[in-house]
């Protein structure tokens, strides 16, 4: 009973996100661009089918990845440089968060590079924890490096499509903003929120670590 209900969860999953790729690509700013933006979401959602029946991410796991995945489709319809949040907040909110921030730039793109170490982490060290015998703090480094890399392989993959794909395109695909730092500081970011992501995640470790009860306490209740 407990498997069928994971299957109908995850089958849910992944029919909602099908659908916000179908919505993602109607009338996109550059259907190009969402083509390659998509490659690599389909390179993982078919991973995820493929060694489902001998490998399940876990509930928290598969929610975080869903997630993402809905960030950086929104970002596929747009192109990351052209996502209007900041004219959303202020039609809905009265707030532009752009002025209040004093940025000259739109930062949707550091949205997505953040997720992805925030919102990763946790599934990377889920299949690491699983699959090899890494704990503590070879765990937490180990992670945090496949972030890291992960993070500078898409930025070769952005320097390879917006040298080869035309000045419009090449530059929607990339989207650094004139920043030419943008490679370094979208890598950080990844790294700054799966460092935050992990040092959660240990934390919770410790405190429900230090709330069970000791076998000392246990033999005393059981006297008791």
């Amino acid at each position: 009973m407990q498997s069928d209900s994971r299957l109908r969860l995850d089958l849910t999953f992944l029919m909602v996100f099908l659908l916000v790729v179908v919505v993602s690509g109607f009338s996109p700013r550059s259907r190009v661009d969402w083509a390659l933006e998509n490659l690599l979401v389909l390179l993982l959602v078919g991973t995820l089918i493929a060694v489902y029946r001998r490998f399940r991410l876990s509930v928290m796991s598969i929610t975080l990845v869903f997630a993402f995945l809905c960030v950086h489709e929104l970002g596929a319809h747009y192109t990351y440089s052209l996502v209007p949040y900041d004219r959303w907040s202020s039609a809905w909110l009265g707030l532009s968060f752009d002025r209040a921030a004093g940025a000259h730039r739109n930062h949707y793109d550091r949205l997505v590079h953040l997720s992805y170490g925030l919102l990763l982490a946790y599934p990377v060290r889920e299949v690491l924890w699983r699959l090899t015998p890494l704990r503590g703090l070879w765990l937490f480094f180990v992670t945090l490096n496949i972030i890291l890399s992960t993070s500078a392989v898409y930025e070769l993959v952005e320097w390879i499509g917006g040298a080869y794909l035309g000045e419009d395109t090449g530059k929607a695909f990339v989207g650094a903003q004139n920043d030419p730092w943008d490679a370094q500081k979208d890598m950080a970011i990844a790294v700054f929120g799966a460092l935050g992501s992990l040092l959660l995640v240990s934390l919770r470790g410790a405190t429900e670590k230090a709330s069970r009860p000791t076998a000392c306490h246990k033999n005393t209740n059981q006297r008791g």
